[in-house]
């Protein structure tokens, strides 16, 4: 079995329109289909360090290359992977309730 066969692309149902909510806007990257779905993590990425969204997400790994000084990289690097680590978690949030929507 091909490891890519266990694979499930999120963004599916809210491209299909299987799921929609009229605050997407017909959008559905992560920031926007997470407070749709999953209320209560609507501001799970304001409260972060520094990284926000993708954009700040690569501004930093890229400065990360770049800097020499520990503590900057201690400090970038633990920002980077606590936005990776919320990430994840909304990506398992969203499943779960889609899940819960279709069982």
């Amino acid at each position: 079995m091909n490891i890519h066969d266990n694979f499930i692309d999120l963004a599916t149902p809210f491209q299909k329109g299987d799921y929609w909510m009229p605050e997407m806007k017909g959008r559905y990257s992560l920031k926007v289909v997470l407070p749709t779905i999953v209320p209560e993590m609507k501001d799970a990425y304001n409260d972060l360090d520094g990284v926000h969204n993708g954009d700040d997400a690569m501004r930093m790994f890229v400065q990360l290359g770049e800097a020499t000084d520990i503590d900057e990289i201690i400090k970038t690097k633990t920002a980077l992977l606590e936005y990776c680590k919320l990430d994840t978690y909304a990506m398992v949030r969203i499943l779960e309730k889609l899940k819960q929507l279709v069982a």
